[in-house]
Protein backbone atom coordinates (compact mmCIF):
# COMPACT_ATOMS: atom_id res chain seq x y z
CA UNK A 1 0.00 0.00 0.00
CA UNK A 2 1.35 3.45 -0.96
CA UNK A 3 0.19 6.55 0.85
CA UNK A 4 1.17 10.09 -0.17
CA UNK A 5 0.03 13.34 1.36
CA UNK A 6 -0.33 16.50 -0.80
CA UNK A 7 2.41 18.76 0.52
CA UNK A 8 2.96 21.60 -1.93
CA UNK A 9 5.51 23.18 0.39
CA UNK A 10 7.86 20.24 -0.27
CA UNK A 11 7.80 20.88 -4.03
CA UNK A 12 8.35 24.59 -3.45
CA UNK A 13 11.27 23.81 -1.18
CA UNK A 14 12.82 21.44 -3.73
CA UNK A 15 12.61 24.12 -6.40
CA UNK A 16 13.84 26.93 -4.13
CA UNK A 17 16.94 24.95 -3.13
CA UNK A 18 17.53 23.81 -6.75
CA UNK A 19 17.11 20.19 -5.71
CA UNK A 20 14.80 19.56 -8.69
CA UNK A 21 16.79 19.70 -11.94
CA UNK A 22 15.58 19.66 -15.56
CA UNK A 23 17.55 18.35 -18.53
CA UNK A 24 18.55 14.88 -19.78
CA UNK A 25 19.58 12.55 -16.98
CA UNK A 26 20.68 8.97 -16.40
CA UNK A 27 19.05 7.66 -13.22
CA UNK A 28 20.58 5.17 -10.78
CA UNK A 29 18.12 2.63 -12.20
CA UNK A 30 19.70 2.98 -15.67
CA UNK A 31 16.62 4.73 -17.08
CA UNK A 32 16.66 8.19 -18.67
CA UNK A 33 14.51 11.14 -17.54
CA UNK A 34 14.07 14.87 -18.11
CA UNK A 35 13.92 15.57 -14.36
CA UNK A 36 16.30 14.68 -11.57
CA UNK A 37 16.12 15.07 -7.81
CA UNK A 38 19.29 16.11 -6.03
CA UNK A 39 17.92 16.19 -2.49
CA UNK A 40 21.37 16.83 -1.01
CA UNK A 41 20.88 20.44 -2.14
CA UNK A 42 17.81 20.67 0.08
CA UNK A 43 19.27 18.67 2.94
CA UNK A 44 22.43 20.81 3.11
CA UNK A 45 20.24 23.33 4.96
CA UNK A 46 19.75 21.99 8.51
CA UNK A 47 16.48 23.84 9.08
CA UNK A 48 14.99 22.40 5.88
CA UNK A 49 16.27 18.90 6.69
CA UNK A 50 14.74 19.12 10.16
CA UNK A 51 11.39 20.31 8.80
CA UNK A 52 11.21 17.53 6.23
CA UNK A 53 12.31 14.97 8.82
CA UNK A 54 9.55 16.06 11.20
CA UNK A 55 6.97 15.81 8.42
CA UNK A 56 8.00 12.25 7.50
CA UNK A 57 8.06 11.28 11.17
CA UNK A 58 4.51 12.58 11.59
CA UNK A 59 3.34 10.38 8.70
CA UNK A 60 5.16 7.32 10.01
CA UNK A 61 4.70 7.57 13.77
CA UNK A 62 1.67 5.19 13.74
CA UNK A 63 3.92 2.46 12.30
CA UNK A 64 5.66 2.18 15.66
CA UNK A 65 9.28 2.11 14.51
CA UNK A 66 11.97 1.86 17.17
CA UNK A 67 14.83 2.35 14.72
CA UNK A 68 15.41 4.16 11.40
CA UNK A 69 17.65 2.58 8.75
CA UNK A 70 18.65 4.34 5.54
CA UNK A 71 20.66 3.29 2.49
CA UNK A 72 23.84 5.33 2.05
CA UNK A 73 24.47 7.76 0.68
CA UNK A 74 21.28 9.60 -0.20
CA UNK A 75 19.22 8.47 2.77
CA UNK A 76 21.70 9.18 5.57
CA UNK A 77 20.80 12.80 6.38
CA UNK A 78 17.04 12.47 6.05
CA UNK A 79 17.11 9.18 7.98
CA UNK A 80 18.96 10.89 10.80
CA UNK A 81 16.39 13.72 10.89
CA UNK A 82 13.47 11.29 10.91
CA UNK A 83 15.14 9.38 13.74
CA UNK A 84 15.61 12.61 15.66
CA UNK A 85 11.95 13.54 15.22
CA UNK A 86 10.80 10.06 16.30
CA UNK A 87 13.24 9.98 19.21
CA UNK A 88 14.89 6.75 18.01
CA UNK A 89 18.30 5.65 16.72
CA UNK A 90 19.16 6.22 13.05
CA UNK A 91 21.74 4.04 11.29
CA UNK A 92 22.54 3.25 7.66
CA UNK A 93 23.47 0.48 5.27
CA UNK A 94 26.32 0.56 2.75
CA UNK A 95 27.25 -1.44 -0.32
CA UNK A 96 30.03 -3.94 0.20
CA UNK A 97 31.01 -5.87 -2.93
CA UNK A 98 27.69 -4.85 -4.47
CA UNK A 99 25.57 -6.01 -1.52
CA UNK A 100 23.78 -3.66 0.89
CA UNK A 101 24.95 -4.43 4.42
CA UNK A 102 25.13 -3.04 7.94
CA UNK A 103 28.69 -2.03 8.76
CA UNK A 104 30.53 0.13 11.34
CA UNK A 105 29.37 -2.07 14.20
CA UNK A 106 25.69 -1.16 13.78
CA UNK A 107 23.38 -3.64 15.48
CA UNK A 108 19.65 -4.36 15.18
CA UNK A 109 17.82 -6.17 17.96
CA UNK A 110 15.96 -9.37 17.18
CA UNK A 111 12.46 -8.36 16.07
CA UNK A 112 13.23 -4.63 16.46
CA UNK A 113 10.67 -2.59 14.46
CA UNK A 114 12.47 -0.65 11.72
CA UNK A 115 11.45 2.16 9.37
CA UNK A 116 13.54 2.34 6.18
CA UNK A 117 13.94 5.95 5.03
CA UNK A 118 15.23 7.17 1.64
CA UNK A 119 15.44 10.60 0.02
CA UNK A 120 13.89 9.64 -3.35
CA UNK A 121 12.29 6.34 -4.38
CA UNK A 122 12.33 5.56 -8.11
CA UNK A 123 12.36 1.78 -8.64
CA UNK A 124 12.70 1.10 -4.91
CA UNK A 125 15.77 -1.09 -5.48
CA UNK A 126 18.10 0.44 -2.87
CA UNK A 127 15.23 0.86 -0.40
CA UNK A 128 14.28 -2.80 -0.64
CA UNK A 129 17.95 -3.83 -0.45
CA UNK A 130 18.22 -1.88 2.80
CA UNK A 131 15.03 -3.60 4.02
CA UNK A 132 16.56 -6.98 3.17
CA UNK A 133 19.67 -6.06 5.18
CA UNK A 134 17.43 -5.19 8.12
CA UNK A 135 15.65 -8.56 7.90
CA UNK A 136 18.96 -10.40 7.58
CA UNK A 137 20.14 -8.69 10.78
CA UNK A 138 17.05 -9.85 12.67
CA UNK A 139 15.00 -6.66 12.44
CA UNK A 140 11.35 -6.35 11.48
CA UNK A 141 10.57 -3.80 8.74
CA UNK A 142 7.37 -1.93 9.63
CA UNK A 143 7.42 0.53 6.72
CA UNK A 144 9.25 2.51 4.08
CA UNK A 145 9.34 6.28 3.70
CA UNK A 146 10.82 8.96 1.45
CA UNK A 147 10.75 12.65 0.72
CA UNK A 148 9.79 12.05 -2.91
CA UNK A 149 7.99 9.08 -4.47
CA UNK A 150 8.64 8.99 -8.20
CA UNK A 151 8.03 5.24 -8.49
CA UNK A 152 4.85 5.57 -10.53
CA UNK A 153 2.88 3.38 -8.15
CA UNK A 154 5.24 0.46 -7.55
CA UNK A 155 3.62 -2.03 -5.16
CA UNK A 156 5.91 -2.50 -2.15
CA UNK A 157 5.62 -5.35 0.35
CA UNK A 158 5.55 -2.85 3.25
CA UNK A 159 3.52 0.29 4.03
CA UNK A 160 5.07 3.19 2.11
CA UNK A 161 4.75 6.85 3.12
CA UNK A 162 6.06 9.80 1.13
CA UNK A 163 5.74 13.56 1.43
CA UNK A 164 5.46 14.15 -2.30
CA UNK A 165 4.37 11.88 -5.14
CA UNK A 166 5.35 13.01 -8.63
CA UNK A 167 4.73 11.32 -11.95
CA UNK A 168 8.03 11.79 -13.77
CA UNK A 169 8.55 10.19 -17.17
CA UNK A 170 11.39 7.68 -17.47
CA UNK A 171 12.66 5.90 -20.57
CA UNK A 172 14.80 2.85 -21.38
CA UNK A 173 18.16 4.00 -22.84
CA UNK A 174 17.38 2.35 -26.19
CA UNK A 175 13.96 4.02 -26.44
CA UNK A 176 14.58 7.51 -25.09
CA UNK A 177 12.89 10.41 -26.95
CA UNK A 178 15.45 12.81 -25.47
CA UNK A 179 18.23 10.81 -27.12
CA UNK A 180 16.32 10.61 -30.41
CA UNK A 181 15.77 14.36 -30.34
CA UNK A 182 19.51 14.88 -30.15
CA UNK A 183 19.44 16.38 -26.66
CA UNK A 184 22.73 16.57 -24.81
CA UNK A 185 24.02 13.16 -23.70
CA UNK A 186 22.37 11.89 -20.55
CA UNK A 187 24.30 12.92 -17.47
CA UNK A 188 24.18 11.29 -14.06
CA UNK A 189 24.58 13.75 -11.21
CA UNK A 190 24.58 10.80 -8.82
CA UNK A 191 27.05 9.36 -6.36
CA UNK A 192 28.31 6.51 -8.55
CA UNK A 193 30.37 6.86 -11.71
CA UNK A 194 28.76 5.61 -14.92
CA UNK A 195 30.77 4.92 -18.09
CA UNK A 196 28.01 6.34 -20.31
CA UNK A 197 28.24 9.80 -18.88
CA UNK A 198 31.70 10.29 -17.38
CA UNK A 199 32.56 11.24 -13.80
CA UNK A 200 29.74 11.43 -11.32
CA UNK A 201 28.64 14.51 -9.43
CA UNK A 202 27.15 14.79 -5.92
CA UNK A 203 23.94 12.91 -5.05
CA UNK A 204 20.51 12.62 -6.69
CA UNK A 205 17.92 10.44 -8.45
Amino acid sequence: MTTATPTDWVLRLLKRTEALLEGHFLLSSGLHSDRYFQCARLLQHPRHAARVGRAIAALCRPLGAGLVVSPALGGVIIGHEVGRALGVRAIFTEREQGVMRLRRGFQIGEGEPVLVVEDVVTTGKSTLEAAAAVTAAGGRVVGLASIVDRSGGVAFPYPFRSLLRLQVATYPPDDCPLCRAGKLPAVKPGSRENPQCGPAHPGGK
